[in-house]
This record gives C-alpha cells, structure tokens and sequence, in this order.
C-alpha cells in the first residue's frame, strides 16, 4: 500500500487542484446522498473462518504483511510456518491497483491458515500537480481527474463485485486504500463519503480505510459524521501508516489514534525466512484476521 519502486501501475496520475467551490460541492453531496440511502443495518451475519481463527487467544498484537504481487503458494506456506506472521494483505484488482496475482487465492491462503485484510486500491490525488499526458490517457480507470462522487459510487461497486468474486463472505470489511495526502481536497472528501455509502447500501460487505497517519483524523471525521447520521454508533475498520516508535509488540491505537485497529510501521523492506525472501510492508493488527467479520465489533 506504500507505493514505492516496486510497484508499478499502469497508469500514474496526479493531484487534483480544488477550487473553492469543492468544500461547498462536497458538503452538498454529502447531504444529498445522505437523505437518498435508505439506512442498512450494520450488523452481520456470524461467518465462521478458517480453523485457525476459531480458537482466538489474547496474545495481540497480530503481526500481518503486504506486498503488492502474490508471492506463490510455496513462498506463502513457507511463511506461515517459519515467519511469524499471523495475516496477510489480499489485494483487490483496482483502479490503481491492476495487478491480479492475488486473484483466486483466498481459499489456498484460508486452508494455510492465514487471516486476511482485503485491500481496494481506489482513485488517488497523489499529493502533486496532474502531469501532462496525451490523449490516449482518457481511458484511464486511475486518474486524480476521476476523484469524485460519482466515481466513488462506481469504484464501490467494482469492489463489491470482486471481493464477491473472491469469495468472502458476508460482513468482510474492505479497506479502501487512500494514500497520503499533503491535505485531503474536497473532491477527495466526496469521493470516500460517496463510495462509504455504496458499501452500506449494498450491504454485504463493511467498509474500511487504509490511511497514512497525517490524514486519518481528516478521514474518519467525515465518515464518523456520515455513519452519525445514519445512526450507525461502531467505528469501521482503519488501518494506519506511517506514525512513529512503531514495534512489533505494539497496540494499532499506538499509532495515536483511538480508532486504529491497524498499524503499518515498517514500510518498503525486505525480510528472509526459511530461504523465502520478499519485499514487505510490516503491520500489527488488533484480531487476526483485519478484515474477517467474525472479529466485527
């Protein structure tokens, strides 16, 4: 979810220049999409996982990784009995994420006993000013220029339908991976607020956010006010990066934020068991299985 060197997206985009109309756009958007949604419950159906999750015990911390292409059965067999790490990051094909290494891996993850947190990578402003591009761009499923509500709506359906795909069950959390920002613009602000309502209209699935630590207050404002208004009283899933004096015997809420249930400290190194060498990001979780429903407040 940093995205560095080793990832590699098909198309790069940039940053959204906000006028000053957005926050007055945004808080209409907000309105009119809260009165248009009908309230969805939020509770989930009891979903049983995988025989290593049904005895849970209390020595949390859950130390969990990400990288973002599938590192092949033998090499995540080979972790999970010599690395230490009780979950992984399963990643979505997406906007800016189109890689689809992980696809189809989730029964083959579950049986090796592994817990999960699944990632959707959706539009981004990437902190900078657009780049030029050419024409041939306007296909583009990854762009600042598409951070927008509407967009937002179609984005949480794509992630629907592939997190279905996949086979989680009812009451998975999705994370939606927005990355850092020098400021969260008011497009930006609509766009999460707007695919948030999607997934609880929906209904099948929860949503969740992965946020650097410089804007996850900003973030979970708008969709704790959101959740406020549909009378909706749990927090949804965060996971947070960046923050400082991270270990790996630390709670997520460490991080500093009372609503973090997960805490990537650790971005962009590389580590070696059992002669398996990959490039990871490191993450403490505070169930093991981050986007189980079975650990659903």
């Amino acid at each position: 979810m940093h995205w560095s060197k080793r990832t590699v997206f098909p198309i790069l985009a940039a940053a959204l220049a906000c006028s000053k109309g957005v926050p007055a756009a945004f808080e209409e958007t907000l309105a009119t999409l809260s009165a248009s949604v009908p309230d969805v419950p939020h509770a989930v159906a009891d979903v049983s996982g995988s025989p290593m999750l049904q005895e849970i015990t209390d020595k949390g911390p859950y130390l969990g990784f990400d990288t973002s292409e599938y590192p092949g059965d033998a090499a995540m067999q080979s972790w999970r009995e010599h690395a230490g790490y009780d979950w992984v990051g399963y990643y979505l094909p997406a906007p800016c994420h189109r890689d689809a290494s992980w696809t189809g891996k989730r029964d083959t993850l579950e049986a090796m006993g592994w817990g999960m947190a699944v990632v959707y990578v959706g539009q981004q402003t990437w902190g900078k000013r657009a780049r030029t591009r050419s024409r041939k761009s306007r296909g583009a499923t990854c762009a600042a220029t598409l951070v927008n509500a509407e967009r937002g709506r179609i984005d949480a359906d794509d992630a629907i339908a592939r997190t279905a795909a996949e086979g989680f069950p009812t009451g998975t959390a999705i994370f939606l991976d927005i990355e850092h920002m020098n400021s969260v613009p008011g497009a930006m602000r609509a766009y999460y607020v707007a695919w948030t309502e999607r997934v609880l209209e929906d209904g099948r699935y929860r949503p969740a956010y992965y946020a650097h630590n410089a804007n996850a207050q900003a973030i979970y404002a708008d969709v704790r006010a959101l959740l406020d208004r549909r009378g909706i009283e749990t927090d949804p899933p965060f996971w947070i990066a960046g923050g400082s004096n991270f270990g790996r015997d630390r709670d997520p809420q460490e991080v500093g934020h009372a609503f973090a249930d997960v805490w990537q400290g650790v971005l962009d190194t590389w580590e070696k068991h059992d002669e398996v060498r990959l490039p990871i990001d490191v993450n403490v979780a505070a169930v093991p299985s981050p986007s189980s429903a079975q650990f659903a407040d």
